[in-house]
């Protein structure tokens, strides 16, 4: 017996070892099965997709600058490349400090008395450079404009600059007298196939995107026809964004040198922005919408009520 046990004692040991080794060569080691999988998440991230590239900045909206135009005064803002915008201008030709409240209202605030309508078709050819045609029915008259932006507010300038070159014609451009002219009492005295080119500038300063404020120096060559006159004024104004989409304009041109009648035209509106529609509900002294009409003042004792309706295409 006791031989046998010793067998037996033997044959467990290796048996016992033999099952261990076995189990232990079964097993394959952890680095094995995660050093394959670790570098996967490595090599994907290389292959992401490249980022999209930036939108044009000529197309971002300008929550200060929303518009062209202040009320008749120009902006900096510039259109994209190939990008059109019209605007729609209405003058009502009822004085609101003649009469009494009740008076203008039985006229609708001087709805009932007709206005001076002007339609403008704006165009970028190029990048910072606007083609604007402007007629309304004051005497006739079309202006056509080209602006340049040199400068862009921005790190490397504390301020915008734009460039204008503009002339405008009575009698719808042509020379000589028509019999069916625009305007009657209201015509400033301009008369028919009078031209007056126009050389100016817009400096403009924005604040945050609350307020933006705007100089334009404008020099109108002969704006009454006889004798010949030319007017130098410095137009001011400004907008301030109450609320998202709700803003309130104002402007002065004073008259500097030349010909320089009545007082300086005014305005002041509020208005509202809708996605490319701007309205705006204005009010000022003169009938004037172009160059030479405002270099030939306003009214005394005289605010009209009008609005500008502006739609972007891009």
């Amino acid at each position: 017996m006791p031989r046998l046990a010793r067998w037996i004692l033997v044959f467990l040991l290796v048996a016992g070892i033999g099952s261990a080794r076995l189990a232990a060569g079964q097993t394959p080691p952890p680095p094995a099965t995660s050093t394959p999988q670790d570098p996967a998440p490595a090599q994907a991230a290389p292959q992401a997709p490249a980022s999209q590239p930036a939108e044009d900045d000529d197309r971002v909206t300008r929550l200060v600058e929303p518009d062209f135009t202040v009320v008749n005064l120009p902006t900096t803002l510039i259109l994209p490349r190939h990008a059109l915008n019209f605007r729609l201008t209405h003058r009502f030709l009822g004085n609101l400090r003649q009469g009494s409240f009740t008076d203008n209202l039985s006229n609708l605030f001087g709805l009932d008395n007709g206005a001076i309508i002007g339609l403008e078709f704006r165009y970028a050819p190029i990048r910072h450079v606007q083609a604007i045609v402007y007629r309304n029915n004051l005497s006739k008259t079309i202006q056509f404009t080209g602006q340049y932006e040199a400068i862009r507010q921005g790190a490397s300038s504390p301020v915008s600059a734009s460039a204008i070159v503009s002339i405008e014609g009575t009698n719808n451009f042509r020379s000589g007298h028509s019999d069916d002219e625009g305007g009657g009492e209201h015509d400033h005295g301009v008369a028919t196939g009078h031209r007056s080119p126009a050389l100016g500038g817009i400096i403009s300063r924005s604040f945050s995107d609350r307020l933006a404020v705007y100089a334009v120096p404008m020099w109108v060559h002969h704006v009454i026809p006889s004798p010949a006159r030319d007017t130098f004024y410095i137009g001011v104004g400004g907008r301030a964004r109450l609320m998202r989409t709700v803003y309130v304009v104002g402007e002065v041109s004073p008259r500097l040198n030349g010909y320089a009648p009545g007082h300086p035209a005014f305005a002041f509106g509020i208005e509202r922005r809708a996605g490319g529609h701007m309205f705006q509900l204005n009010f000022g002294n003169s009938l004037a919408s172009t160059y030479g009409q405002t270099a030939q003042g306003g009214f005394p004792d005289t605010i009209y009520l009008g609005f500008n309706l502006g739609r972007k295409f891009y």
